[in-house]
């Protein structure tokens, strides 16, 4: 029996250490495999139905000491994750806790201030702040240490409550008591023995460790603003034909074969077929292309995408989880739900984090006293690294930068598979081109034309009556051809096609006639790759047409962007070798690094060949015959016309379809990850110098509190500035 896979919604999880305890509970399990996301608040369960189902995984995870539901693709828990009401009840609580501790903080600093019993006054403020707006940090201390676990909510709680407790007892059983105590505000912590207290340390460490607690939440919040807009985008509802009559129906009932209606204003209500109209349709939304594309009779059209004008009929072709849209709602889900290799090496610090510094905060108490300190000198020392140590810029560093990046990826059309393909994106510097569908349109073009507008109007009338792609595009290029008179068609595989026009023996494809003054067009055109084909009539040889597949608009800036990058680009194509030197040319990529008639199996030896040579590679394509070499490459990018096939073999998909989305995705992978690193650094090296610093007793309390908290601002705050990241003009 195969596997199967669940996703599960976690609450109560507070930090890093607590999602890494959920995940190696689950991963105890027999048969499981788990991933869980403290960010998302979500566990990706692969288990065996076998050993565990999903009442035992969600009795797993309650037994940690946390809550677990499972998740429907109705539920969008990334789309609504964290609760509006949630992060309102937190910010009420933040103003009201800094209503109360702002009093506290000036009198407690400021001797002018402090009027007889004033540190009573305080005392009761203190506790009304200890209890109520930090019961969020102690009830879930307590809940840790009951299953053996210490995690950042165990350093605020102890922190605050040695703190508090050193203040009780300075004021019921020392001096600090007494009518008329005066307390003076210093950067050094104070070392007078009973007449100090910490009632300001409490009041300042709660408020600003709720506020930094509201911004993790915020972040949460903005960074899944791209993915809920993504999940809403689609229609409601659709209007259905049944039996002939026109029936709006919710759109969880369109099924596949089902015909609907899209008039013009009206969103495709899903993936289907064009089966009658004419019209034009806006994909803004899902592409970012601002130019409505031309469907008619047969052509596929998007769920979610706008029809401008024209009455269509659709054939749905796909409904639910399988469309475009779900599909990419998914995708955005799975990176933001992953972890990248940077983040899972974060959660196993958090494990041993704290429990290193409590023992730091415990040998420094220690030690001070063993050197003669006093008591109070020796507990303000123990008591900062408790407090300046609280892991929350740890903790956000990576999966904040992760959501935000991604989030900000799915509003361009940039559609990052995982968090570890931020890594692959840092270290490619080659990247494989495939041709046809990716740096050229992938539809034959009339690319050049020689001859009278009758003769050309004539070859337009032959190949209307035909189906090749090359007729498709002359007929294209010509307006006026004269289809009502032709008689006599005749296609002649491989060699070209012929009619009676207008009583003209007419013969398109070819040249079987000398050139005469048309050698050298004919030989020019060929020159660039272009097929040219010979317009006959009645055995004169009247006009020759180019026909190629045009290269796309933007893909020779898409080229220079790459390079801009430091990628190497390599083109890549079944065509043959004069066509693909002449695109080769025209997008600026050099004749050497050209590959032309290759097979499938050639595009990933050549894949294959690059990293052996020591090079990092990136591929991109658009076609099943792209797969295998997408699967092979160190980081794969599908453009999002492309089969399904290729998106799935895919790392990055370009929604809109264009090189330069390729060099965007690359920017916007790296622009992550520079952020994650940043982050970091600031975490890890703002604990390595002030841990030290308070442990030494250099640092009074009070500024612990605020600088830590800071830190946790700075990381959020850091990472939000990737919304900021622009495409591309």
């Amino acid at each position: 029996m195969s596997n199967a896979q669940i996703e599960l919604g976690v609450s109560g999880m507070t930090c890093t250490s607590c999602s890494s305890r959920v995940q190696r509970k689950l991963n105890k399990m027999e048969g499981v495999e788990a991933s869980v996301n403290f960010s998302t608040e979500t566990a990706s369960v692969e288990y065996d139905p076998a050993l565990a189902d999903p009442d035992a995984l969600i009795k797993t995870i309650r037994n940690a000491g946390y809550d677990a539901f499972t998740v429907t693709d109705a539920d969008e828990p990334l789309a609504d994750a964290p609760s509006e009401p949630e992060r309102d009840t937190l910010l009420w609580t933040i103003v009201w806790s800094a209503v109360v501790s702002l009093p506290v903080m000036l009198v407690s600093m400021i001797p002018a201030l402090q009027f007889t019993y004033w540190q009573w006054a305080a005392f009761a403020a203190t506790t009304l702040v200890y209890f109520s707006a930090g019961s969020l940090f102690h009830r879930n201390a307590l809940l840790n240490l009951r299953h053996g676990s210490m995690t950042m909510d165990t350093l605020i709680s102890m922190g605050t409550t040695a703190a508090y407790g050193w203040s009780i007892y300075a004021l019921f059983f020392g001096n600090a008591g007494e009518p008329g105590m005066k307390m003076h505000m210093s950067l050094m912590p104070n070392s007078a023995a009973m007449d100090e207290v910490y009632l300001e340390t409490v009041c300042v460490v709660i408020t600003f460790l709720l506020l930094g607690r509201w911004f993790e939440h915020r972040a949460k919040g903005r960074s899944s603003e791209a993915l809920r807009n993504l999940l809403h985008m689609g229609a409601k509802d659709a209007t259905v034909l049944r039996d002939g009559v026109e029936t709006r129906v919710p759109i969880a009932d369109v099924k596949v074969g089902d015909t609907f209606v899209v008039r013009p204003g009206e969103k495709v209500a899903t993936d289907g077929t064009v089966v009658e109209g004419r019209s034009a349709i806006d994909a803004s939304m899902l592409t970012g292309e601002s130019v409505p594309v031309d469907v008619k009779e047969g052509d596929d059209v998007t769920g979610a995408t706008l029809n401008t004008h024209g009455r269509l009929l659709v054939r749905a072709t796909r409904v639910g989880s399988d469309t475009t849209l779900a599909q990419m709602g998914q995708l955005v889900k799975d990176a933001q739900a992953g972890k990248a290799p940077v983040e899972r090496l974060v959660d196993r610090i958090a494990q041993i984090f704290v429990p290193t510094v409590i023992a730091i905060s415990a040998v420094s108490l220690v030690a001070h006293l063993l050197l003669g300190y006093s008591v109070a000198a020796a507990f303000t020392a123990a008591v900062a690294v408790l407090i300046i140590a609280c892991p929350c810029a740890l903790g956000l560093a990576t999966p904040t930068a992760i959501l935000v990046g991604t989030g900000r990826g799915a509003e361009l059309g940039l559609l990052i598979r995982g968090p570890e393909i931020l890594e692959s994106t840092r270290q490619v510097d080659t990247i494989v081109m495939d041709k046809t569908g990716t740096v050229t349109t992938g539809e034959m073009t009339v690319v050049d034309a020689n001859g009278s507008s009758d003769a050309l109007a004539l070859a337009a009338a032959v190949e209307a009556h035909s189906e090749h792609p090359i007729a498709r595009a002359i007929t294209a290029y010509v307006q006026d051809a004269r289809t009502e008179s032709v008689t006599d068609f005749r296609n002649e595989p491989g060699i070209g096609a012929s009619a009676t026009v207008d009583d003209k023996h007419v013969r398109v494809g070819r040249p079987t006639v000398d050139l005469g003054e048309y050698r050298d067009d004919f030989e020019s055109m060929e020159a660039t790759g272009a097929t040219v084909v010979a317009v006959e009539v009645d055995g004169v040889l009247e006009g020759v047409i180019a026909v190629r597949d045009a290269v796309k608009e933007d893909s020779r800036v898409g080229v220079e962007k790459l390079k801009e990058l430091g990628l190497e680009p390599h083109l890549l194509t079944g065509d043959n070798r004069a066509t693909a030197l002449a695109v080769a040319k025209e997008v600026g990529i050099d004749a050497a690094n050209v590959t032309a008639g290759v097979l499938p199996a050639d595009k990933v030896e050549l894949v294959r060949s690059l990293q052996d040579a020591g090079k990092r590679v990136a591929m991109i394509g658009d076609g099943v015959n792209d797969a295998a070499a997408l699967a092979q490459a160190d980081l794969g990018m599908a453009m999002g016309a492309g089969t399904d096939v290729a998106i799935e073999a895919s790392d990055i998909t370009l929604m809109n379809n264009s090189l330069v989305s390729a060099a965007d995705g690359i920017r916007l992978s790296r622009a992550t990850l520079r952020t994650i690193k940043g982050n970091l650094f600031w975490a890890f090296a703002y604990n390595v110098v002030l841990i030290p610093v308070a442990a030494i007793g250099l640092l009074n309390p009070l500024l612990a509190g605020i600088a830590m908290a800071f830190s946790s601002v700075f990381v959020v705050t850091n990472s939000l500035r990737l919304r900021r990241f622009r495409a591309t003009r």
